[in-house]
């Protein structure tokens, strides 16, 4: 787990006014921290994920530190939280009935981080 500090120090080299935003609102939060960890740390370390591994989970909320991709189907309804989605899989997360935020509306909706999965 990355100290507070060390996430300020790696939010410093952000240039992203959204991804800075969220891992503030994050790094403020005990339950969010670390996703702001996540966040603040190297691109490629993040997770990107298609809809056919979010058909495997079986949690009601996920949160994806990365951008959900659209490849494969979803067929159950959960609420799917990410840094990004692409345009076909917004879609077709919304067809399946699922709920879709970004990590920014989740945290300011759920504080407690109560009922969440983090993919790491």
């Amino acid at each position: 787990m990355k100290s507070k500090t060390k996430v300020e120090n790696q939010l410093e080299r952000k240039t992203n006014p959204e991804l800075v935003e969220t891992i503030i609102l994050a790094k403020k939060n005990p339950k969010w921290i670390e996703v702001a960890a996540i966040l603040a740390g190297p691109r490629k370390k993040r997770k990107n994920v298609n809809l056919k591994e979010l058909e495997k989970i079986s949690s009601e909320i996920v949160v994806i530190c990365g951008k959900v991709l659209s490849e494969g189907e979803i067929s159950k309804k959960m609420k799917v939280v990410a840094l990004n989605f692409s345009e076909k899989a917004k879609e077709k997360l919304k067809k399946a009935g699922c709920e879709v935020r970004t990590i920014m509306e989740e945290i300011e909706k759920n504080k407690e981080a109560k009922g969440v999965k983090i993919l790491k």
